[in-house]
Parts: C-alpha cells; sequence; structure tokens
C-alpha cells in the first residue's frame, strides 16, 4: 500500500472505531493487514479479522484467517461488534451479507460499515493511473449505491443507531445495531 491508500485506511479506521466498545468481540470483515484489529486490541475481549487475501497469524488476543463472510466458520451471535469498511460494495448479494451480519451478531451487538459513493471508482482510478495509490480491487465493485445500505440492513433486522458523510461526502459511516430482546 502506499502512503495515501494508508491515509484512506486509517481515515475509515478512525470513523468507525469509536463505536467498537471495550471489551467487545470484534469480527473485521475485509481485514487485509489487520490494522484495525492492532489499533483496537488493547481494548477488546477478542477480534477475529477475515480477508480472502489475509496471510494466517495469531496475536495476543486477535486472529486473522484466509476466508470469506461466506465460508468462514464462525459461530451465530458470537461477537458485539462487526466491522466492514469499505467491503459492502465488492459483495455480490449485500441482502445476503446483511442477514449474516446480523447472524453473527450477538443482541445489542453493532455493524459498523463504511461505504464509498460510486463517484469514488472514477477517482480511484485517475489516481492509480497517476501512481499516487495502489487501489484495491475496484474492478471487483459492483457499483453499490449507499442509499441502498440501510434498506438492505434494516430488512435484514437492524436499526440504523448512525449514519454519517465524510471524505467531501464520498464515502458514509454506518452504525446498525441488533435489537436485544427487551428492545
Amino acid at each position: 500500500m502506499r502512503a495515501l491508500d494508508r491515509w484512506l485506511q486509517r481515515w475509515r479506521i478512525a470513523k468507525a472505531t469509536p463505536f467498537i466498545r471495550d471489551g467487545d468481540r470484534v469480527l473485521d470483515v475485509g481485514c487485509f493487514d489487520a490494522t484495525l484489529l492492532a489499533g483496537v486490541s488493547a481494548r477488546i475481549a477478542s477480534g477475529v479479522g477475515i480477508d480472502p487475501e489475509a496471510e494466517p497469524r495469531r496475536e495476543a488476543n486477535y486472529a486473522l484467517e484466509r476466508s470469506s463472510l461466506e465460508t468462514a466458520a464462525l459461530e451465530p451471535r458470537s461477537f458485539d461488534a462487526l466491522t466492514m469498511l469499505a467491503v459492502l460494495e465488492h459483495v455480490p448479494s449485500p441482502a445476503e451479507t446483511a442477514r449474516r451480519c446480523f447472524e453473527l451478531l450477538a443482541p445489542g451487538g453493532r455493524a459498523i460499515l463504511t461505504v464509498p459513493h460510486p463517484l469514488v471508482d472514477r477517482i480511484l482510478d485517475v489516481l492509480m493511473a497517476l501512481r499516487l495509490l495502489d487501489g484495491m480491487e475496484t474492478e471487483a465493485h459492483h457499483g453499490y449505491d449507499p442509499a441502498e445500505t440501510r434498506p438492505v440492513f434494516e430488512a435484514a433486522g437492524f436499526r440504523l443507531a448512525r449514519e454519517q458523510r465524510f471524505q467531501l461526502g464520498l464515502n458514509r459511516l454506518y452504525v446498525f445495531e441488533k435489537p436485544t430482546a427487551s428492545s
């Protein structure tokens, strides 16, 4: 990753990590190099990072697995927080992904996502052509409209806790909560 890639990655992580609570069991979907998990490891109970290109390894309280949300052998209701930063635009079925997230989260758990606007692909193409960043699999984007995120996750059973635009409005942060039995 080039410096601009890292800077954009850190910006997304900085938007997401305040919604991870102390003591959470965290699943980072699309973890890449575990930067998010390494950054929160001191305050979480445990973490799992999954990514089709991850180098499997175990750290003090988190592990990386080479897998995807669809293929990972994960127990239902075993996480308190699930992060997907710049991942949803890569999945072929956002509705199936939202249902799987709901299944994996414990009651009261949070799904924390960042979703770029499709215009970002054009910007990334230019920045990659100028060799200012490497980008990550922009050819695998499905033209996903971030406005679909709320209805897709609410249909899976989540309730929206927070939505915010950032990066000049070209990216959105979503925080969804899985209802508890009493809510």
